[in-house]
C-alpha cells in the first residue's frame, strides 16, 4: 500500500490508536466498533490487531452462531469477514477517498468447531494518490479455527473512490 500525500487517518482507526495497545484498548475498540455497527455485534467480535493494510479479528464459538449441526454458523463467518474488512479499510483508506462493499466470494473449507479468526489483508498494493475515479480494491480475509486450519476464505470486493 502506498499513501505518499500525507493524507490523515479515518476517524475510526484515529481512535483505534489513541486507545491503550493492549487487551483493555482491543476490548474498549471492539464494544465501540460494535455499538457504530450493531450487527457486527452478533458475532461478539474482538479486533485483536488493525492497522493499514492489515486487520486480525477473533470471534467465539457460542450458541448465537451455531447452525443446525453445532459448527460456527457459514453466514457467521461471513459477518466475521467483513467485520476484518471493514477494519482494515478503515485504517488503510486516506480521507480523501470513502470505500464500500461491493461483493463477497466466499468458499467454505471445512467445518468450523471452534472460534474463529480472520486475518484480513490487501490482494495487492494501493496507490490512493493514484484512484482519481472509482476502483476496486478487494481484501483477502482467511478465517482461521483455533488449530489453524483455513476453515472459511473470502474476497471481499470494495468500491473505493475519492471523496
Amino acid at each position: 500500500m502506498s499513501d505518499t500525500s500525507g493524507n490523515s487517518k479515518s476517524p475510526t482507526y484515529a481512535l483505534r490508536r489513541r486507545l491503550p495497545q493492549n487487551k483493555i484498548g482491543d476490548a474498549l475498540f471492539s464494544l465501540g466498533m460494535v455499538a457504530r455497527v450493531p450487527y457486527f455485534g452478533t458475532i461478539l467480535p474482538f479486533v485483536e490487531e488493525m492497522e493499514p493494510g492489515y486487520c486480525r479479528v477473533t470471534a467465539p464459538k457460542w450458541f448465537g452462531v451455531h447452525n443446525h449441526i453445532g459448527t460456527f454458523h457459514a453466514i457467521a463467518a461471513c459477518n466475521l469477514a467483513e467485520t476484518a474488512m471493514g477494519m482494515l479499510m478503515e485504517a488503510t483508506v486516506p480521507t480523501t477517498h470513502r470505500w464500500i462493499p461491493k461483493g463477497m466470494n466466499t468458499q467454505y473449507l471445512t467445518k468450523a468447531n471452534t472460534r474463529l479468526t480472520a486475518h484480513a489483508e490487501l490482494a495487492e498494493p494501493v496507490d490512493f494518490d493514484a484512484i482519481t475515479e472509482g476502483t476496486d480494491v478487494v481484501v483477502s480475509i482467511r478465517i482461521l479455527d483455533r488449530e489453524s486450519t483455513e476453515v472459511v476464505h473470502c474476497d471481499i470486493t470494495t468500491w473505493v473512490t475519492p471523496a
